[in-house]
């Protein structure tokens, strides 16, 4: 994958798939220890020890639709790309939580990518799906919860248009504002 939002929506389908009913991604960046952490966190039913260890395998997978499951493979190799690692938790009827670091510095670091793409993904895809998204860089923060738009109709061509500008916004804000210090 060429860029970390197509890892995300990955993880993120892995989550539907999972029945989740709420989603959150989690992006940390401290320049300070030149780390980028990401974390996805679900509330779908979980896996058991034994799918666990075996989730990491590029060859197994739960899905009818394909009969293999890179996703989370190829995010850890990502991850270990840049010196960092990836840890998988989960429990079932407890939800999964993923979480990869980076060396931002590293020459092998993919760039983040449209991340406000890979939001509106879900959020038309799935819009019953609780999504929180909460992107820190150093000091700053922005942060966007589909329950804030739950009474918008986000089937409207015009109400997505805003949500794409709010958050692709936010995401420039953010980044300005870091950039700026």
């Amino acid at each position: 994958m060429e860029d970390l939002s197509l890892h995300i929506l990955d993880i993120m389908e892995n989550s539907v798939d999972a029945q989740a009913r709420r989603i959150e991604v989690r992006i940390n960046e401290d320049p300070d220890r030149d780390l980028l952490t990401l974390e996805i966190l679900d509330d779908g039913k979980g896996m058991d020890a034994q799918t666990l260890q075996k989730a990491m395998n590029p060859f197994f997978t739960t899905r009818k639709t394909r009969r293999f499951g890179l996703g989370l493979s190829m995010i850890s190799e990502s991850a270990k790309a840049t010196g960092g690692e990836l840890t998988v938790e989960s429990a079932p009827g407890k939800g999964t939580r993923v979480k990869a670091t980076f060396h931002q510095s590293h020459i092998d670091m993919k760039p983040l990518g449209d991340i406000t793409q890979t939001l509106l993904i879900l959020i038309i895809g799935r819009p019953e799906i609780e999504l929180s998204y909460c992107h820190t860089i150093g000091e700053e923060t922005f942060s966007f919860d589909s329950r804030d738009i739950r009474d918008l109709p986000t089937g409207s061509p015009k109400v997505m248009r805003q949500i794409r500008e709010h958050i692709q916004k936010g995401i420039d804000r953010l980044t300005r504002r870091t950039k700026d210090s």
